[in-house]
């Protein structure tokens, strides 16, 4: 049986209020989800999985993760019991070798970088969902590689999503006063847009390459390996598209 291609996508999850609220972006998420093909299975890279080494969910039923504090109530009674998938983790473990790839069967689960904006896309939770981790001790340049092997389970019917914020550093907060971006921010953004469907080696990315950025080394630790999981999948000839795109403070 022939299998569509199923897409890749970089999602901004932004706050973790988003899961209850409704706005452009959650709308945005839910058109999504109702117009792309449905998957047979998601892998999901999130900000919010660092870990020395490489990791991927492999339980049956994984948790949902409230990894957040301050928020109402109401968002820690949320949660999003989708399937785990054992069989994919394993294909995630013998796709990226030789790179060894821990299976987690207790540990992690799906943090609000994942299931936060999946729960627009698919509000049912009956997808198969596996999520592998950012090592911490690798650079951008060697994501981008292992962003590549997995590129491959696009035509096995797998969806892959990365999620996190092009800009979230928390320490540069102005928590009053006007709402206007910094200059650094906001060109960063404007130059990750502009680099998602750049053509060349690897080596040369200017994603790979994002410290030089002025605004490279403000964004938030670490982003370049989330962006390379993010960029992998839009150099194989298959033409990037912008959905929504946007800012929120």
């Amino acid at each position: 049986m022939s299998l569509t291609c199923m897409p890749a996508l970089f999602l901004g999850h932004g706050s973790p209020m988003n899961v209850l609220d409704d706005n452009d972006y959650t709308r945005a998420w839910r058109r999504l989800g109702e117009a792309l093909p449905r998957p047979q299975a998601i892998v999901v890279v999130s900000a919010h999985w660092y870990t020395r080494g490489t990791g991927v969910t492999a339980m049956e039923r994984p948790q949902t993760l409230h990894d957040f504090g301050g928020f109402p109530q109401a968002l820690y009674d949320m949660h999003y019991p989708a399937p785990g998938s054992p069989a994919l983790a394993q294909r995630l473990v013998e796709l990226l070798a030789p790179v060894p790839v821990a299976l987690d069967k207790e540990a992690w689960g799906f943090d609000h970088g994942s299931w936060g904006v999946l729960i627009k896309m698919y509000p049912n939770a009956d997808i198969p969902m596996v999520q592998l981790s950012v090592d911490s001790t690798k650079p951008a340049a060697w994501h981008f590689e292992m962003g590549r092997k997995l590129a491959t389970l696009r035509d096995e019917g797998v969806m892959l999503v990365a999620s996190g914020n092009v800009v979230h550093n928390l320490r540069t907060v102005r928590w009053h006063g006007d709402n206007i971006p910094y200059p650094w921010a906001a060109s960063f953004n404007d130059f990750v847009k502009a680099n998602l469907t750049w053509q060349g080696p690897v080596e040369q990315h200017p994603l790979v390459n994002y410290l030089q950025h002025e605004g490279g080394g403000l964004i938030e630790p670490d982003a370049g390996a989330l962006f390379a999981f993010a960029v992998c999948t839009w150099r194989l000839g298959r033409q990037g598209t912008y959905h929504h795109s946007g800012r929120r403070y």
